[in-house]
């Protein structure tokens, strides 16, 4: 059967006082459009046109943001993983942020559907001085819609770098009776909706306290103090939401992703 082998680039640019693209590369099902914004950030929204992923899929981005730049990246709508018949579906993002650049990657959520196998990987290398906020949110299965998901495989990798060091390594995987695994209380005690959220920024524990505030007992954040080489300082925050639907984890995640974005708020997409 016909597999989608799909692949997105794209640079940004920093001129005459605005982000503008500087080089643009779609393939495949792959394509990125930008809507007309009045300043920065530049807004890129990413779209799969094959409709989902399945297993064999391939789709493949990847993003320069140069020196004191500013990119915000989307996705049209939700990605869905559908029923994988065999092989498995894979997602990889890589981008790369110039100093004093800013990246905010904020894809909706990705739908895991029964007897989906989809893996995934985000690669992000900051340069010193670079900022980024960071979410991935995954929902098991729709409740609203009826479904449900008894065996799946997920895996989800970050590798995030500051300077050329590795300051964020995460992991999230499952696989095979998902109802049980997601059931127990140590991990997400029968909830079908989990967000992901990373914040690297000079002001970052600033943030904190709000932060908890959203977020709520069901989730958690915390701060760590990051150094660089040339003794530099800055902060990394991460936050873990759980919620039990789709709806339920939107509720908090609009709010918390609004105040971890400052003024650029959510893409319009997000309200659509």
């Amino acid at each position: 059967m016909q597999r989608v082998q799909a692949v997105g680039r794209l640079a940004v640019a920093s001129r005459d006082g605005r982000t503008r693209v500087q080089r643009l590369f779609q393939q495949g099902a792959a394509k990125i459009r930008m809507p007309v914004t009045s300043g920065d950030p530049l807004e890129a929204i990413l779209i799969n046109t094959a409709g989902g992923m399945t297993g064999g899929d391939r789709l493949d981005w990847e993003f320069e943001v140069g020196p004191g730049a500013a990119a915000a990246l989307t996705t049209q709508a939700c990605e869905k993983a559908y029923r994988a018949e065999s092989g498995v579906a894979r997602i990889r993002t890589v981008a790369r942020v110039a100093e004093g650049g800013h990246l905010a990657w904020l894809p909706q959520e990705t739908i895991l559907y029964d007897r989906s196998a989809l893996e995934r990987r985000l690669d992000v290398d900051l340069a010193p001085g670079a900022t980024a906020l960071i979410v991935e949110s995954v929902i098991v299965g729709r409740r609203a819609m009826g479904e449900t998901v008894a065996s799946a495989r997920f895996r989800d990798v970050w590798r995030i770098c500051l300077g050329g060091r590795l300051v964020h390594a995460d992991t999230v995987a499952f696989e095979g009776d998902v109802a049980a695994q997601l059931s127990r209380a140590a991990v997400m005690e029968g909830a079908t909706a989990i967000a992901s959220v990373l914040l690297i920024a000079p002001d970052a524990e600033q943030r904190l306290e709000a932060v908890r505030a959203i977020v709520g007992p069901r989730g958690g954040a915390s701060f760590w103090t990051l150094r660089g080489d040339r003794g530099e300082t800055g902060g990394k925050l991460l936050a873990r939401l759980v919620a039990n639907d789709g709806y339920d984890l939107r509720q908090r995640l609009v709010p918390l992703l609004g105040l971890l974005n400052g003024q650029a708020g959510l893409p319009k997409v997000w309200s659509t």
